[in-house]
Protein backbone atom coordinates (compact mmCIF):
# COMPACT_ATOMS: atom_id res chain seq x y z
CA UNK A 1 0.00 0.00 0.00
CA UNK A 2 2.89 2.42 0.83
CA UNK A 3 4.02 2.63 -2.44
CA UNK A 4 0.49 1.87 -4.44
CA UNK A 5 -0.85 4.44 -6.91
CA UNK A 6 -4.03 4.24 -8.05
CA UNK A 7 -5.34 6.42 -11.71
CA UNK A 8 -9.01 8.47 -11.91
CA UNK A 9 -10.03 9.67 -15.02
CA UNK A 10 -13.25 11.94 -14.99
CA UNK A 11 -15.09 12.48 -18.37
CA UNK A 12 -16.60 15.81 -18.78
CA UNK A 13 -18.23 18.22 -20.79
CA UNK A 14 -15.40 19.39 -22.16
CA UNK A 15 -12.38 17.07 -21.16
CA UNK A 16 -10.82 14.47 -19.33
CA UNK A 17 -9.32 15.03 -16.42
CA UNK A 18 -6.66 12.67 -15.32
CA UNK A 19 -4.78 11.96 -11.56
CA UNK A 20 -2.63 10.29 -10.39
CA UNK A 21 -3.10 9.21 -6.83
CA UNK A 22 -1.05 7.75 -3.38
CA UNK A 23 -3.59 4.76 -2.64
CA UNK A 24 -2.36 5.49 1.06
CA UNK A 25 -3.68 8.74 1.69
CA UNK A 26 -5.21 10.29 -1.18
CA UNK A 27 -2.75 12.87 -2.24
CA UNK A 28 -2.61 13.73 -5.80
CA UNK A 29 0.98 12.96 -6.89
CA UNK A 30 -0.43 14.89 -10.63
CA UNK A 31 -2.98 15.35 -12.81
CA UNK A 32 -3.27 16.61 -16.50
CA UNK A 33 -6.30 17.67 -18.20
CA UNK A 34 -6.79 17.08 -22.35
CA UNK A 35 -9.81 18.54 -24.21
CA UNK A 36 -11.67 16.82 -26.72
CA UNK A 37 -10.27 18.78 -30.18
CA UNK A 38 -13.44 17.69 -32.42
CA UNK A 39 -15.84 18.84 -29.66
CA UNK A 40 -14.06 22.16 -29.57
CA UNK A 41 -14.23 23.08 -32.52
CA UNK A 42 -17.63 22.72 -32.08
CA UNK A 43 -18.03 19.64 -34.20
CA UNK A 44 -21.31 17.55 -34.99
CA UNK A 45 -23.16 19.92 -32.86
CA UNK A 46 -26.66 21.91 -33.55
CA UNK A 47 -27.38 23.99 -30.56
CA UNK A 48 -29.97 25.39 -32.06
CA UNK A 49 -31.66 22.18 -32.28
CA UNK A 50 -30.28 20.32 -28.81
CA UNK A 51 -27.99 18.32 -30.94
CA UNK A 52 -25.11 17.92 -29.11
CA UNK A 53 -22.51 14.44 -30.01
CA UNK A 54 -19.16 13.44 -29.34
CA UNK A 55 -16.83 11.10 -31.58
CA UNK A 56 -15.59 8.97 -29.49
CA UNK A 57 -11.84 8.94 -30.90
CA UNK A 58 -12.17 12.44 -28.86
CA UNK A 59 -12.43 10.37 -25.99
CA UNK A 60 -9.42 7.68 -26.54
CA UNK A 61 -7.17 10.20 -27.80
CA UNK A 62 -7.79 12.40 -24.60
CA UNK A 63 -7.60 9.65 -22.07
CA UNK A 64 -4.36 8.81 -23.97
CA UNK A 65 -3.19 12.86 -24.09
CA UNK A 66 -3.91 12.90 -20.37
CA UNK A 67 -2.87 9.97 -18.59
CA UNK A 68 0.72 10.32 -20.37
CA UNK A 69 0.88 13.61 -19.22
CA UNK A 70 -0.05 12.60 -15.60
CA UNK A 71 2.50 9.98 -15.31
CA UNK A 72 5.47 12.04 -16.53
CA UNK A 73 4.11 14.37 -13.90
CA UNK A 74 4.57 12.16 -11.08
CA UNK A 75 7.98 10.57 -12.02
CA UNK A 76 9.66 8.09 -13.74
CA UNK A 77 8.77 5.51 -11.56
CA UNK A 78 5.08 6.30 -11.44
CA UNK A 79 3.67 3.86 -13.70
CA UNK A 80 5.19 0.84 -12.40
CA UNK A 81 3.64 1.71 -9.18
CA UNK A 82 -0.15 1.80 -10.64
CA UNK A 83 -2.19 -1.09 -9.51
CA UNK A 84 -5.59 0.10 -10.76
CA UNK A 85 -7.76 2.28 -12.94
CA UNK A 86 -10.83 3.63 -12.99
CA UNK A 87 -13.41 5.96 -15.38
CA UNK A 88 -16.16 8.49 -14.69
CA UNK A 89 -18.60 10.50 -17.21
CA UNK A 90 -21.21 12.30 -18.07
CA UNK A 91 -24.03 10.46 -18.48
CA UNK A 92 -26.65 9.06 -19.86
CA UNK A 93 -24.38 9.53 -23.07
CA UNK A 94 -25.17 6.29 -25.40
CA UNK A 95 -23.88 5.28 -28.77
CA UNK A 96 -24.54 2.70 -31.24
CA UNK A 97 -22.68 -0.36 -31.71
CA UNK A 98 -21.73 -3.47 -33.65
CA UNK A 99 -21.79 -7.01 -32.83
CA UNK A 100 -18.88 -6.56 -31.51
CA UNK A 101 -19.61 -3.96 -29.64
CA UNK A 102 -17.65 -0.95 -31.53
CA UNK A 103 -19.72 2.54 -31.25
CA UNK A 104 -20.30 2.62 -35.10
CA UNK A 105 -18.77 6.28 -35.83
CA UNK A 106 -15.13 4.03 -35.71
CA UNK A 107 -16.47 2.23 -38.73
CA UNK A 108 -15.31 4.06 -41.98
CA UNK A 109 -19.32 4.48 -43.26
CA UNK A 110 -20.29 6.14 -40.24
CA UNK A 111 -17.57 8.49 -39.04
CA UNK A 112 -18.67 11.51 -40.21
CA UNK A 113 -22.32 10.50 -39.26
CA UNK A 114 -23.29 12.34 -35.53
CA UNK A 115 -26.25 9.12 -35.63
CA UNK A 116 -23.41 6.73 -35.05
CA UNK A 117 -21.16 9.31 -32.46
CA UNK A 118 -22.13 9.20 -28.57
CA UNK A 119 -25.32 11.31 -27.37
CA UNK A 120 -23.83 13.84 -24.92
CA UNK A 121 -26.23 14.46 -21.69
CA UNK A 122 -27.77 17.22 -22.72
CA UNK A 123 -28.41 16.41 -26.01
CA UNK A 124 -32.25 17.35 -25.89
CA UNK A 125 -33.44 15.85 -29.55
CA UNK A 126 -35.52 13.23 -28.27
CA UNK A 127 -38.48 15.09 -26.63
CA UNK A 128 -40.85 13.54 -28.17
CA UNK A 129 -39.42 9.68 -27.85
CA UNK A 130 -39.19 10.91 -23.91
CA UNK A 131 -42.91 11.99 -24.10
CA UNK A 132 -44.39 8.46 -25.79
CA UNK A 133 -42.48 6.83 -23.11
CA UNK A 134 -43.91 8.41 -20.13
CA UNK A 135 -47.50 7.89 -22.19
CA UNK A 136 -46.90 3.86 -22.79
CA UNK A 137 -45.06 3.36 -19.37
CA UNK A 138 -48.53 4.40 -18.06
CA UNK A 139 -50.84 2.76 -19.77
CA UNK A 140 -48.40 -0.55 -19.11
CA UNK A 141 -49.32 0.53 -15.72
CA UNK A 142 -53.09 0.66 -16.08
CA UNK A 143 -53.18 -2.18 -18.01
CA UNK A 144 -50.40 -4.71 -15.45
CA UNK A 145 -49.80 -2.94 -12.61
CA UNK A 146 -46.64 -2.61 -13.35
CA UNK A 147 -45.43 0.86 -12.80
CA UNK A 148 -41.28 0.98 -14.77
CA UNK A 149 -40.98 4.87 -13.65
CA UNK A 150 -41.47 4.67 -10.23
CA UNK A 151 -37.84 4.23 -9.74
CA UNK A 152 -36.75 7.12 -11.97
CA UNK A 153 -39.28 9.56 -10.87
CA UNK A 154 -42.31 9.07 -12.45
CA UNK A 155 -40.75 10.74 -15.35
CA UNK A 156 -38.82 9.83 -18.28
CA UNK A 157 -36.96 12.40 -19.45
CA UNK A 158 -34.62 12.97 -23.34
CA UNK A 159 -31.52 13.17 -21.20
CA UNK A 160 -31.62 9.49 -21.01
CA UNK A 161 -30.43 6.44 -22.57
CA UNK A 162 -34.18 4.73 -23.84
CA UNK A 163 -35.36 8.44 -25.07
CA UNK A 164 -31.97 8.35 -26.84
CA UNK A 165 -32.13 5.16 -28.78
CA UNK A 166 -35.44 5.43 -29.99
CA UNK A 167 -34.89 9.20 -31.28
CA UNK A 168 -31.73 7.79 -33.16
CA UNK A 169 -33.39 4.76 -34.70
CA UNK A 170 -35.95 7.65 -36.02
CA UNK A 171 -33.59 9.72 -37.48
CA UNK A 172 -31.40 7.28 -39.27
CA UNK A 173 -32.31 4.03 -40.43
CA UNK A 174 -29.19 3.33 -41.59
CA UNK A 175 -27.69 3.87 -38.10
CA UNK A 176 -30.67 1.77 -37.20
CA UNK A 177 -30.20 -1.08 -39.57
CA UNK A 178 -26.18 -1.07 -38.57
CA UNK A 179 -27.05 -1.05 -34.37
CA UNK A 180 -26.81 -4.42 -32.70
CA UNK A 181 -26.64 -2.62 -29.47
CA UNK A 182 -25.91 0.30 -27.40
CA UNK A 183 -23.13 1.32 -24.80
CA UNK A 184 -23.12 3.50 -22.11
CA UNK A 185 -19.63 5.94 -22.33
CA UNK A 186 -18.39 4.79 -18.78
CA UNK A 187 -19.21 1.15 -19.74
CA UNK A 188 -17.18 1.69 -22.60
CA UNK A 189 -14.36 3.27 -21.97
CA UNK A 190 -13.80 0.36 -19.11
CA UNK A 191 -14.77 -2.35 -21.38
CA UNK A 192 -12.04 -0.62 -23.76
CA UNK A 193 -9.38 -0.78 -21.51
CA UNK A 194 -9.92 -4.09 -20.91
CA UNK A 195 -10.48 -5.55 -23.91
CA UNK A 196 -14.26 -6.54 -23.32
CA UNK A 197 -16.02 -4.34 -25.79
CA UNK A 198 -18.52 -7.09 -26.79
CA UNK A 199 -21.98 -6.56 -25.66
CA UNK A 200 -22.25 -9.95 -23.89
CA UNK A 201 -18.90 -9.33 -22.64
CA UNK A 202 -19.73 -5.84 -20.65
CA UNK A 203 -19.96 -5.72 -17.14
CA UNK A 204 -22.45 -2.55 -17.10
CA UNK A 205 -23.13 -0.34 -14.88
CA UNK A 206 -25.38 -0.34 -11.79
CA UNK A 207 -25.46 3.26 -11.77
CA UNK A 208 -25.55 4.14 -15.54
CA UNK A 209 -28.57 1.25 -15.92
CA UNK A 210 -30.47 2.43 -12.84
CA UNK A 211 -30.37 5.92 -12.73
CA UNK A 212 -31.18 6.43 -16.67
CA UNK A 213 -31.82 2.68 -18.64
CA UNK A 214 -34.98 1.46 -16.42
CA UNK A 215 -32.94 -1.01 -14.88
CA UNK A 216 -34.27 -2.57 -11.38
CA UNK A 217 -33.78 -5.56 -9.50
CA UNK A 218 -37.76 -6.15 -8.87
CA UNK A 219 -38.00 -6.14 -12.65
CA UNK A 220 -35.67 -8.79 -12.92
CA UNK A 221 -33.48 -6.72 -15.07
CA UNK A 222 -34.70 -4.11 -17.71
CA UNK A 223 -38.74 -3.72 -18.31
CA UNK A 224 -40.44 -6.84 -20.17
CA UNK A 225 -40.05 -6.66 -23.86
CA UNK A 226 -43.63 -6.64 -24.79
CA UNK A 227 -43.35 -2.88 -22.89
CA UNK A 228 -40.52 -2.31 -25.70
CA UNK A 229 -42.60 -3.69 -28.44
CA UNK A 230 -45.14 -0.74 -27.69
CA UNK A 231 -42.45 2.30 -28.52
CA UNK A 232 -39.94 0.58 -31.10
CA UNK A 233 -39.89 -2.51 -32.73
CA UNK A 234 -36.35 -2.66 -32.36
CA UNK A 235 -35.95 -1.92 -28.72
CA UNK A 236 -36.43 -5.60 -28.01
CA UNK A 237 -33.50 -6.81 -29.59
CA UNK A 238 -31.49 -3.91 -28.25
CA UNK A 239 -32.80 -4.99 -24.95
CA UNK A 240 -31.88 -8.64 -25.07
CA UNK A 241 -28.20 -7.34 -26.18
CA UNK A 242 -27.61 -5.30 -22.41
CA UNK A 243 -28.45 -8.65 -20.35
CA UNK A 244 -29.99 -8.47 -17.20
CA UNK A 245 -26.95 -8.29 -14.90
CA UNK A 246 -25.34 -4.89 -13.63
CA UNK A 247 -22.61 -4.36 -11.43
CA UNK A 248 -21.26 -1.76 -8.59
CA UNK A 249 -18.32 0.32 -9.46
CA UNK A 250 -16.29 -1.28 -6.68
CA UNK A 251 -15.90 -4.40 -8.86
CA UNK A 252 -13.60 -5.18 -12.11
CA UNK A 253 -14.52 -4.86 -15.17
CA UNK A 254 -11.66 -6.75 -16.29
CA UNK A 255 -8.01 -5.88 -17.31
CA UNK A 256 -5.97 -3.56 -18.64
CA UNK A 257 -5.34 -5.03 -22.48
CA UNK A 258 -1.48 -5.21 -23.91
CA UNK A 259 -2.73 -3.08 -26.05
CA UNK A 260 -4.00 -0.04 -23.58
CA UNK A 261 -0.92 -0.81 -21.34
CA UNK A 262 1.64 -0.18 -24.05
CA UNK A 263 -0.24 3.36 -25.17
CA UNK A 264 -0.62 4.28 -21.71
CA UNK A 265 2.56 2.85 -20.37
CA UNK A 266 1.28 1.36 -17.41
CA UNK A 267 1.50 -2.23 -15.91
CA UNK A 268 -0.69 -5.01 -18.06
CA UNK A 269 -3.30 -6.58 -16.29
CA UNK A 270 -4.17 -4.78 -13.63
CA UNK A 271 -7.57 -3.78 -12.93
CA UNK A 272 -10.39 -1.98 -14.46
CA UNK A 273 -12.98 -1.05 -12.21
CA UNK A 274 -16.58 -1.20 -13.94
CA UNK A 275 -17.63 2.61 -14.61
CA UNK A 276 -20.20 5.07 -13.54
CA UNK A 277 -21.22 8.67 -13.78
CA UNK A 278 -19.81 11.76 -12.87
CA UNK A 279 -21.62 12.97 -10.17
CA UNK A 280 -21.81 9.40 -8.10
CA UNK A 281 -18.27 8.97 -8.13
CA UNK A 282 -17.49 12.69 -7.43
CA UNK A 283 -19.81 12.15 -4.31
CA UNK A 284 -17.27 9.41 -2.84
CA UNK A 285 -14.42 11.80 -3.90
CA UNK A 286 -16.27 14.98 -1.69
CA UNK A 287 -16.63 12.29 1.69
CA UNK A 288 -20.14 11.17 1.25
CA UNK A 289 -21.75 9.25 4.06
CA UNK A 290 -25.23 8.59 4.92
CA UNK A 291 -27.50 11.15 4.65
CA UNK A 292 -25.21 14.49 3.09
CA UNK A 293 -26.40 15.48 0.04
CA UNK A 294 -23.16 16.40 -2.33
CA UNK A 295 -24.22 18.99 -4.85
CA UNK A 296 -21.79 18.51 -8.42
CA UNK A 297 -22.07 22.19 -9.37
CA UNK A 298 -20.43 22.90 -12.99
CA UNK A 299 -22.30 23.23 -16.29
CA UNK A 300 -25.28 21.38 -14.80
CA UNK A 301 -25.77 20.50 -11.58
CA UNK A 302 -26.11 16.63 -9.86
CA UNK A 303 -27.33 16.32 -6.35
CA UNK A 304 -26.71 12.65 -5.07
CA UNK A 305 -27.89 11.73 -1.31
CA UNK A 306 -27.23 8.31 0.18
CA UNK A 307 -29.82 6.32 2.31
CA UNK A 308 -30.18 3.37 4.53
CA UNK A 309 -31.09 0.26 3.07
CA UNK A 310 -32.30 -2.06 5.79
CA UNK A 311 -32.56 -5.19 5.58
CA UNK A 312 -35.80 -5.29 7.27
CA UNK A 313 -37.28 -2.46 4.88
CA UNK A 314 -40.25 -4.11 3.10
CA UNK A 315 -40.05 -1.13 0.68
CA UNK A 316 -37.50 1.66 -0.42
CA UNK A 317 -38.89 4.79 0.11
CA UNK A 318 -40.26 6.46 -3.51
CA UNK A 319 -39.67 9.50 -4.31
CA UNK A 320 -41.45 11.17 -7.19
CA UNK A 321 -39.50 13.87 -9.66
CA UNK A 322 -36.20 12.77 -9.19
CA UNK A 323 -32.79 11.09 -11.40
CA UNK A 324 -33.49 7.41 -10.02
CA UNK A 325 -32.90 5.69 -6.74
CA UNK A 326 -30.30 2.74 -6.98
CA UNK A 327 -29.01 0.42 -4.74
CA UNK A 328 -25.34 0.68 -5.02
CA UNK A 329 -24.77 3.65 -7.47
CA UNK A 330 -22.45 5.07 -5.02
CA UNK A 331 -21.79 3.05 -1.85
CA UNK A 332 -22.44 -0.81 -2.14
CA UNK A 333 -25.45 -1.30 0.34
CA UNK A 334 -27.10 2.17 0.21
CA UNK A 335 -29.58 3.47 -1.78
CA UNK A 336 -28.49 6.77 -3.81
CA UNK A 337 -31.29 9.21 -5.17
CA UNK A 338 -29.96 11.58 -7.85
CA UNK A 339 -31.64 14.85 -8.98
CA UNK A 340 -30.19 17.66 -10.78
CA UNK A 341 -30.63 20.99 -12.69
CA UNK A 342 -30.32 20.92 -16.39
CA UNK A 343 -28.19 24.18 -16.44
CA UNK A 344 -26.30 26.01 -13.53
CA UNK A 345 -23.01 27.72 -14.84
CA UNK A 346 -24.30 26.69 -18.45
CA UNK A 347 -26.78 29.96 -17.61
CA UNK A 348 -23.53 32.06 -16.74
CA UNK A 349 -22.03 31.04 -18.92
CA UNK A 350 -25.53 32.43 -22.06
CA UNK A 351 -25.14 35.62 -19.88
CA UNK A 352 -21.41 35.78 -20.84
CA UNK A 353 -21.46 35.46 -24.50
CA UNK A 354 -24.56 37.50 -24.80
CA UNK A 355 -22.76 40.44 -23.09
CA UNK A 356 -19.53 39.45 -25.16
CA UNK A 357 -21.22 39.61 -28.61
CA UNK A 358 -20.41 43.10 -29.98
CA UNK A 359 -16.34 41.99 -29.11
CA UNK A 360 -17.16 39.29 -31.46
CA UNK A 361 -19.20 40.60 -33.84
CA UNK A 362 -18.76 43.87 -34.57
CA UNK A 363 -16.52 44.60 -37.47
CA UNK A 364 -15.39 48.22 -35.52
CA UNK A 365 -13.91 46.61 -32.45
CA UNK A 366 -12.63 43.52 -33.95
CA UNK A 367 -10.38 45.88 -36.38
CA UNK A 368 -9.45 48.33 -32.58
CA UNK A 369 -8.83 45.36 -30.24
CA UNK A 370 -6.55 42.16 -31.17
CA UNK A 371 -7.98 38.64 -30.08
CA UNK A 372 -5.66 38.82 -27.14
CA UNK A 373 -7.25 41.49 -25.41
CA UNK A 374 -10.50 40.85 -27.08
CA UNK A 375 -10.28 37.44 -25.24
CA UNK A 376 -8.96 39.22 -22.30
CA UNK A 377 -12.00 41.54 -22.14
CA UNK A 378 -14.24 38.48 -22.45
CA UNK A 379 -12.45 36.09 -19.37
CA UNK A 380 -12.87 39.41 -17.19
CA UNK A 381 -16.89 39.04 -17.74
CA UNK A 382 -17.47 37.24 -15.03
CA UNK A 383 -15.32 37.78 -12.26
CA UNK A 384 -16.51 41.57 -13.29
CA UNK A 385 -20.19 41.19 -12.41
CA UNK A 386 -19.44 38.73 -9.54
CA UNK A 387 -17.88 41.91 -8.15
CA UNK A 388 -20.51 44.47 -8.53
CA UNK A 389 -23.04 42.14 -7.91
CA UNK A 390 -21.85 41.46 -4.48
CA UNK A 391 -21.85 44.90 -3.78
CA UNK A 392 -25.56 45.30 -4.30
CA UNK A 393 -27.55 45.61 -1.21
CA UNK A 394 -29.64 42.79 -0.33
CA UNK A 395 -32.87 44.54 -0.37
CA UNK A 396 -31.90 45.84 -4.21
CA UNK A 397 -34.62 44.81 -6.59
CA UNK A 398 -33.46 42.22 -8.74
CA UNK A 399 -36.10 39.93 -11.68
CA UNK A 400 -37.44 36.78 -10.76
CA UNK A 401 -35.52 34.20 -13.23
CA UNK A 402 -36.67 30.59 -13.53
CA UNK A 403 -33.69 28.43 -14.26
CA UNK A 404 -35.09 26.22 -16.65
CA UNK A 405 -32.84 27.47 -20.05
CA UNK A 406 -31.70 23.94 -20.55
CA UNK A 407 -34.84 22.51 -19.13
CA UNK A 408 -35.93 20.95 -15.96
CA UNK A 409 -34.13 17.90 -15.18
CA UNK A 410 -35.74 17.60 -11.58
CA UNK A 411 -37.95 17.44 -9.40
CA UNK A 412 -40.44 16.23 -12.64
CA UNK A 413 -38.08 15.96 -15.64
CA UNK A 414 -39.79 18.52 -18.67
CA UNK A 415 -37.21 19.16 -21.19
CA UNK A 416 -39.56 20.99 -23.06
CA UNK A 417 -39.40 23.92 -20.49
CA UNK A 418 -37.20 27.33 -21.21
CA UNK A 419 -35.99 29.89 -18.86
CA UNK A 420 -37.99 33.51 -17.83
CA UNK A 421 -36.73 36.70 -16.91
CA UNK A 422 -39.68 38.98 -15.48
CA UNK A 423 -39.63 42.04 -13.67
CA UNK A 424 -37.03 43.82 -15.81
CA UNK A 425 -36.92 47.64 -15.82
CA UNK A 426 -34.66 50.32 -17.32
CA UNK A 427 -32.85 50.32 -13.96
CA UNK A 428 -31.82 46.40 -15.09
CA UNK A 429 -28.28 46.36 -15.48
CA UNK A 430 -26.12 43.57 -15.75
CA UNK A 431 -24.76 43.13 -12.42
CA UNK A 432 -28.39 42.88 -11.68
CA UNK A 433 -29.36 40.41 -13.76
CA UNK A 434 -26.43 37.95 -13.01
CA UNK A 435 -27.46 38.41 -9.31
CA UNK A 436 -30.90 37.23 -10.42
CA UNK A 437 -29.35 34.32 -12.13
CA UNK A 438 -27.38 33.38 -9.69
CA UNK A 439 -30.47 33.11 -7.40
CA UNK A 440 -32.49 31.03 -10.19
CA UNK A 441 -29.99 28.26 -9.84
CA UNK A 442 -30.22 28.95 -5.94
CA UNK A 443 -34.32 28.19 -6.19
CA UNK A 444 -34.21 25.30 -8.63
CA UNK A 445 -31.80 23.95 -6.11
CA UNK A 446 -34.10 24.28 -2.86
CA UNK A 447 -36.53 22.94 -5.03
CA UNK A 448 -34.90 19.52 -5.38
CA UNK A 449 -34.08 19.63 -1.62
CA UNK A 450 -37.97 20.24 -0.48
CA UNK A 451 -38.86 17.73 -2.50
CA UNK A 452 -36.11 15.32 -0.92
CA UNK A 453 -37.62 16.49 2.61
CA UNK A 454 -41.39 16.38 1.86
CA UNK A 455 -41.05 12.63 0.59
CA UNK A 456 -38.81 11.25 3.98
CA UNK A 457 -35.47 11.38 3.18
CA UNK A 458 -32.83 13.20 5.55
CA UNK A 459 -30.84 15.53 4.85
CA UNK A 460 -28.03 16.17 7.21
CA UNK A 461 -25.06 17.97 5.60
CA UNK A 462 -25.05 19.78 2.55
CA UNK A 463 -21.28 18.97 0.71
CA UNK A 464 -20.53 21.02 -2.82
CA UNK A 465 -17.80 19.91 -5.35
CA UNK A 466 -17.02 21.00 -8.69
CA UNK A 467 -15.60 23.77 -10.25
CA UNK A 468 -18.60 26.58 -9.33
CA UNK A 469 -18.17 25.42 -5.71
CA UNK A 470 -14.20 26.64 -5.38
CA UNK A 471 -14.55 29.52 -7.78
CA UNK A 472 -17.41 31.37 -7.00
CA UNK A 473 -18.15 33.17 -2.93
CA UNK A 474 -21.48 35.15 -4.32
CA UNK A 475 -22.99 31.78 -5.66
CA UNK A 476 -21.81 29.46 -2.67
CA UNK A 477 -23.09 31.95 0.00
CA UNK A 478 -26.52 32.98 -2.49
CA UNK A 479 -27.21 29.01 -2.09
CA UNK A 480 -26.26 28.59 1.82
CA UNK A 481 -29.13 31.65 2.20
CA UNK A 482 -31.99 30.17 0.24
CA UNK A 483 -31.09 26.68 1.32
CA UNK A 484 -31.19 27.43 4.93
CA UNK A 485 -27.89 25.09 5.41
CA UNK A 486 -24.50 25.24 6.05
CA UNK A 487 -22.73 23.88 2.69
CA UNK A 488 -19.05 22.36 3.18
CA UNK A 489 -16.61 22.54 -0.41
CA UNK A 490 -14.39 19.39 -0.68
CA UNK A 491 -10.69 20.33 -0.37
CA UNK A 492 -9.85 18.56 -3.54
CA UNK A 493 -10.64 20.73 -6.59
CA UNK A 494 -10.85 16.93 -8.63
CA UNK A 495 -13.18 15.64 -6.67
CA UNK A 496 -14.97 13.40 -9.38
CA UNK A 497 -11.68 12.21 -10.13
CA UNK A 498 -10.19 11.38 -6.98
CA UNK A 499 -13.85 9.01 -6.41
CA UNK A 500 -12.60 7.27 -9.54
CA UNK A 501 -9.20 6.67 -7.82
CA UNK A 502 -11.39 5.41 -4.75
CA UNK A 503 -13.20 2.88 -6.43
CA UNK A 504 -10.06 1.95 -8.41
CA UNK A 505 -8.59 1.36 -5.23
CA UNK A 506 -11.48 -1.03 -3.71
CA UNK A 507 -11.34 -2.92 -7.23
CA UNK A 508 -7.70 -3.49 -7.25
CA UNK A 509 -8.14 -5.11 -3.45
CA UNK A 510 -5.89 -2.27 -1.84
CA UNK A 511 -9.40 -1.53 0.35
CA UNK A 512 -11.92 -3.98 1.36
CA UNK A 513 -14.93 -1.30 0.29
CA UNK A 514 -15.41 2.08 -0.84
CA UNK A 515 -15.95 3.34 2.50
CA UNK A 516 -12.48 2.02 4.03
CA UNK A 517 -11.19 3.80 0.48
CA UNK A 518 -13.13 7.50 1.57
CA UNK A 519 -11.94 7.33 4.86
CA UNK A 520 -8.33 7.05 4.05
CA UNK A 521 -8.02 8.84 0.79
CA UNK A 522 -10.28 11.59 1.34
CA UNK A 523 -9.52 15.04 1.52
CA UNK A 524 -11.60 16.84 4.01
CA UNK A 525 -13.07 20.92 3.79
CA UNK A 526 -11.38 23.76 3.69
CA UNK A 527 -14.31 25.92 3.02
CA UNK A 528 -17.86 26.61 4.28
CA UNK A 529 -20.73 28.49 3.63
CA UNK A 530 -23.00 29.28 6.65
CA UNK A 531 -26.27 30.56 6.11
CA UNK A 532 -26.64 34.65 6.72
CA UNK A 533 -29.91 35.23 8.91
CA UNK A 534 -31.39 38.24 7.19
CA UNK A 535 -30.54 36.51 4.16
CA UNK A 536 -32.43 34.14 4.78
CA UNK A 537 -35.79 35.32 5.26
CA UNK A 538 -35.00 37.70 2.80
CA UNK A 539 -34.94 34.24 0.20
CA UNK A 540 -37.62 32.63 2.12
CA UNK A 541 -39.81 35.27 0.44
CA UNK A 542 -38.39 35.42 -2.69
CA UNK A 543 -38.45 31.65 -2.94
CA UNK A 544 -42.00 31.61 -2.64
CA UNK A 545 -42.34 34.49 -5.32
CA UNK A 546 -40.19 31.55 -7.52
CA UNK A 547 -42.62 29.06 -6.75
CA UNK A 548 -45.71 30.52 -7.32
CA UNK A 549 -44.09 31.67 -11.07
CA UNK A 550 -43.28 28.59 -12.03
CA UNK A 551 -46.39 27.16 -11.27
CA UNK A 552 -48.00 30.06 -13.01
CA UNK A 553 -46.29 29.88 -16.40
CA UNK A 554 -45.04 26.08 -16.66
CA UNK A 555 -47.62 24.89 -19.33
CA UNK A 556 -46.98 27.68 -21.42
CA UNK A 557 -43.34 28.27 -21.57
CA UNK A 558 -42.43 24.46 -23.53
CA UNK A 559 -40.57 24.19 -26.73
CA UNK A 560 -42.45 23.16 -29.87
CA UNK A 561 -41.63 19.20 -30.13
Amino acid sequence: MEDALVIGADFGTDSVRTVVVNARDGSICSQAVAEYPRWKKGLYCKPERQIYRQHPLDYLESLQKAVSQALTEAGEDSARRVRGIAIDTTGSTPACTDAAGKPLALKVEFSEDPDAMFVLWKDHSSLAEAELINQKAADWKTKTGTDYLQFVGGIYSSEWFWAKAMHVFLSSPKVAQATKSMVEHCDWIAACLSDSEAPQSIKRSRCAAGHKGLWHQSFGGYPKEEFFETLDPRLPALARSLGTQTYTSDQVAGYLSKTWAGSLGLPLGIPVAVGAFDVHMGALGGGISEGQLVKVIGTSSCDVICAPLAANQKQEIVVPGVCGQVDGSIIPGQLAYEAGQSAFGDIYAWFKRLLSWPLENLSLVNASLSLKDREAIIDAIIPSLEAQALKLPLEEPVPLVLDWFNGRRSPDADQGLTGLISGLNLASDAPRIYRALIEATAFGSRAIVERLLTHGVAIDAVIAIGGIARKSPLVMQTLANVLGRPIKVAACDQACALGAAMFAATAAGLYPNVEAARDAMNQGFDLEFVPQAPAVAHYQKHYLAYTKLAQAIENNTRRTI
